[in-house]
């Protein structure tokens, strides 16, 4: 009789293997899949190479993938490439825009794989997968987190009516290790790190902000997708590190609008390796004072009823970005203006069907939870 395979050689099933691509950005030869190869190895990679498109990038064989450099997006898009940044992780929401699947995850080449409390690898994709796949609750918070996990429900006295959710856009996850920290605070805190797991996952509810991070983030392409602008930051741009963030934003107020729900907290994924935080306050130092009035900015922006779908949406706040937030810095307007040209190009690189959000996040029937 055989002996049964090890755990370790036992290839967890994939889920929606041909519905969602992994993008990733990077300067550097992609050695971390190694680590990601039973989780990532039947997924599609969209590698987008940033800084010297000379420069060979190397990925471990055996994945499918297709990669693209600088001379690939000016190439793609012409003139509208000017809204991709250059020399900044930015650049990643380009291979939103040239997928054509429904999900997209994206994760940073310094991200490894964790392991949870009993010691067992964490399938990260796999946790996004369900978070996506069940109904977020932002009208009304469950105060046992998400009621849609197996083994919770809904608390007494939460409303019948609300119980249904509502289509879940985002899912958004968090990191062991190095804490996703601002330069002032790397600063005063050095060696700091994360050794928390918190096994729960809540509805972000509407009408809250808060800062997205890039670096394991996974979410519905076909709902949310032209919102999920990186911003112009890097090269040429007075700021860098606000890129995930804006997209959080100008995100959040949209799937508000539109009824769309956004998750945060599970899955963990081990955050390598801690950027330097001297070039971090160079490149954050203008978004320290300027968050001062973006965030403010976002919690009083509306969208009015004829926005119905997401391009709508995002084109109307980037006219609202330019007219209030244009007076801090020349940059808003100029920000605002790739705003534009980021829909344009989405547009012109995406066929109707796949651009009619609105009637995909309002007129769909509501997936059925994972469990």
């Amino acid at each position: 009789m055989a002996a049964a395979p090890s755990p370790s050689s036992v290839k967890p099933v994939p889920l929606l293997k041909d519905e969602l691509d992994i993008v990733i950005p990077t300067i550097r030869n992609l050695d971390f899949l190694e680590m990601w190869r039973p989780f990532f190895e039947q997924y599609h990679l969209i590698i987008v190479q940033d800084g010297d498109p000379s420069k060979t990038i190397k990925v471990p064989e055996g994945f499918d993938y297709e990669l693209y450099n600088r001379n690939d997006i000016n190439r793609i898009l012409g003139p509208k490439a000017s809204c991709i940044s250059f020399k900044d992780s930015a650049c990643r929401c380009f291979g939103y825009m040239v997928s054509k699947k429904k999900y997209i995850y994206t994760i940073d080449d310094d991200c490894f794989v964790a392991k949870d409390p009993s010691g067992k690898d964490i399938n990260a994709l796999e946790q996004h997968i369900k978070n996506l796949l069940s109904p977020s609750t932002p009208h009304f918070f469950n105060t046992l987190y998400d009621p849609y996990r197996e083994g919770t429900d809904f608390v007494r006295g939460y409303p019948f009516s609300l119980r249904e959710g509502v289509p879940t856009a985002v899912s958004h996850g968090l990191w062991l290790n190095i804490p996703d920290y601002d330069a002032p605070t790397q600063l005063v805190k050095p060696h700091e790190r994360n050794t928390r797991y918190v096994d729960a996952v809540l509805t972000i509810p509407k009408g809250t902000l808060f800062p997205m991070c890039g670096m394991n983030l996974a979410f519905d392409r076909e709902l949310i997708g032209p919102a999920m602008y990186f911003g112009l930051m890097g090269d040429g741009q007075p700021i860098g590190r606000y890129d995930d963030m804006w997209a959080g934003w100008c995100m959040k107020v949209i799937c508000d609008h539109l009824g769309l729900g956004v998750k945060t907290g599970l899955p963990y994924i081990w955050h390598s390796k801690a950027s330097n935080p001297f070039v971090n306050l160079k490149k954050e130092y203008k978004g320290i004072f300027w968050q001062e009035d973006i965030i403010p900015f976002f919690q009083s922006a509306t969208l009015p009823k004829e926005c119905t779908s997401v391009q709508k949406c995002y084109i109307e706040l980037s006219k609202q970005v330019k007219e209030k937030l244009g007076a801090i810095d020349p940059y808003f307007v100029k920000l605002a203006d790739a705003m534009v040209t980021w829909i344009e190009a989405w547009d012109e690189l995406n066929s109707p069907s796949d651009t009619n959000s609105s009637k995909k996040a309002n007129g769909a029937p509501l997936p059925a939870a994972a469990k």
